[in-house]
């Protein structure tokens, strides 16, 4: 038969608690070990990404930027007057010369208006020549009676003296002598007024004649201008070059000042070059400067800086040293690279996708012979087109990957298929 075991509770409780502490322990132990260990490395094509080599050696330091050559000499061709375009004689793309008749207006008011000022002119003319004659009559008779006048009192003083001499004598009476010498007195001071009277008439017809001939040179100026006003409704080109724009049509209405044309100098180009203004901080004039027009490359250098910062971006000028390529033209868009300055004996890599010069960017070094990259702080420093200087973090030699590794921003080594 069978005997009942005797069984202890309380040791029983015991074994169940050691048992639960201990699977609470290892649970927590293991739990604790998980979360220590780092996320697997995740795997990367070789060959979807760029990597280069940390070399040392000399750097050329360049900016880039696309633009357009323009024209050294321009020359805008405003409209003097009012006008209407009546014929268009050139078309653009021709040579001109400086006296080549691009276009002619008509103005009708302004041909009338011409014509009155000549009108005015002439009249002018003849009341000045008018003037002129009677003026210089009336100053001939005012001489002519200073002349009588002049010798009336030269016979008077001679008579006065004449009564003088016969007094002495007593051949005639006192009385007599001082009326000699009365008359001479009078007509000695009609011919001081006489004289004083002639040279303010003299004066007189001077200034009349200077008054009416100010006048008549204005008028001469104004019939000048009104010619000169219809002769520039033939629009010239003032230079020898290339008609590069007309734009107007026949029958369109000119404002005073509005552009007619445009000439251009096609020999003397320049390049326009947009740099970004991040760029463009140690751009200075005089630096050498190569420009591609995709029919072969220029050499100039930086003849002017705008001070203005347009849409992010700083014009700057590019003085072509150089000769032209075939069809080098005006408004052909070219690219241009600046040199900066040259490094000698500075560390350096390809630019990455991301970070700035002067500045800290993590970057994937190759390890394990290429088979994986860790990620590493590097000190950036001056940078170019395509290449950067590499202050901390780097070594000659060391491969990096330069391409976009944003998407594993989160892990610090990757492995490389």
């Amino acid at each position: 038969m069978d005997v009942p075991r005797q069984i202890n509770k309380r040791s029983r409780a015991i074994t169940r608690t050691l048992y639960g502490v201990g699977g609470v322990t290892v649970l927590a132990a293991i739990t604790f070990g998980l979360s220590q260990l780092k996320p697997a490395a995740p795997s990367v094509s070789r060959a979807t990404v760029w990597v280069d080599t940390v070399k040392r050696g000399p750097m050329v330091r360049q900016v880039r930027g696309l633009g357009t050559l323009v024209p050294e000499e321009i020359r805008w061709i405003p409209a003097a007057t009012e006008g209407r375009v009546e014929r268009i004689l050139i078309k653009p793309g021709s040579a001109v010369k400086p006296d080549s008749v691009l276009l002619e207006l008509s103005n009708p008011e302004l041909e009338n208006t011409a014509d009155e000022a000549e009108w005015q002119l002439k009249a002018a003319e003849a009341d000045y020549t008018t003037l002129k004659v009677r003026l210089q009559s009336q100053l001939l008779d005012q001489k002519a009676a200073f002349a009588t006048v002049e010798a009336n009192a030269r016979q008077a003083r001679l008579q006065a003296a004449a009564d003088e001499e016969l007094a002495t004598h007593g051949l005639i009476s006192d009385l007599t002598l001082k009326m000699s010498q009365s008359r001479a007195d009078e007509l000695d001071t009609r011919q001081d007024l006489d004289r004083q009277r002639l040279e303010i008439a003299a004066e007189s017809t001077q200034a009349e004649l200077a008054a009416q001939a100010a006048r008549l040179e204005q008028l001469r100026a104004q019939a000048a201008l009104r010619r000169n006003q219809v002769r520039q409704l033939r629009v010239r080109a003032g230079i020898e070059g290339v008609l590069q724009q007309l734009p107007v049509e026949v029958g369109q209405r000119a404002a005073p000042g509005a552009t007619l044309a445009k000439v251009t100098v096609p020999g003397r180009l320049k390049a326009e070059l947009k740099i970004a203004e991040t760029q463009a901080k140690d751009i200075q004039i005089g630096q050498p400067a190569s420009i591609d027009t995709r029919n072969g490359i220029v050499k100039g250098q930086v003849s002017r800086i705008d001070p203005a910062v347009l849409a992010g971006t700083v014009t700057v000028d590019v003085a072509l040293t150089g000769p032209l390529p075939k069809g080098a033209r005006p408004d052909l868009s070219v690219e241009g690279t600046i040199e900066l300055e040259r490094l000698n004996e500075v560390l350096y890599v390809g630019r990455p996708a991301f970070g700035q010069e002067q500045g800290v960017v993590g970057l994937f070094r190759l390890a394990d012979d290429g088979k994986g990259a860790v990620r590493v702080q590097v000190k950036l420093g001056r940078s170019s087109v395509n290449t950067v200087e590499i202050l901390a973090g780097l070594a000659a030699g060391d491969q990096v990957i330069l391409s976009d590794t944003s998407a594993w921003d989160a892990f610090d080594r990757l492995r490389l298929n």
